[in-house]
């Protein structure tokens, strides 16, 4: 019995997390077509390969830095070991502009300038990487 209970709060949470980005509008059509920019650098399958940018299958509620087997830049895992969780306000935050949100970031993307487009990449990519 007590698996169903955490099964159905997986569940919940699960429905919880994708259901904040969506509930915002957000277009997941758009989003897909702003990733395809991602694509050179990063992967959304779970068990998917790292590329120049780790596989981002998970990333919401992970600490910066700690994806096993990827080498991070220093200031990354620094950002992860000052408490930096990647949630929407922080990815949000993060995809305007890198490099002011992480300085040294190894990431060469210079941002996403439109809020709306942030928005949409960011619920696409948890659409695609959030565990069922």
């Amino acid at each position: 019995m007590r698996g169903v209970y955490k099964g159905l709060a997986a569940f919940a949470l699960a429905m919880t997390v994708s259901g904040a980005a969506l509930a915002d509008g957000a277009d997941l059509a758009k989003g897909k077509k702003i990733f395809a920019r991602c694509k050179a650098c990063h992967t959304l399958e779970e068990g998917g390969p790292d590329r120049i940018g780790p596989n981002l299958y998970g990333i919401i509620g992970r600490t910066a830095g700690t994806k096993e087997g990827f080498k991070y830049s220093d200031a990354m895992k620094q950002k992860g070991a000052d408490g930096l969780v990647w949630d929407d306000d922080t990815l949000m935050t993060y995809l305007e502009k890198p490099s002011d949100m992480v300085p040294s970031t190894n990431m060469a993307f210079p941002g996403l300038k439109k809020e709306e487009d942030r928005h949409n990449v960011v619920a696409y990519v948890e659409s695609e990487t959030s565990p069922e």
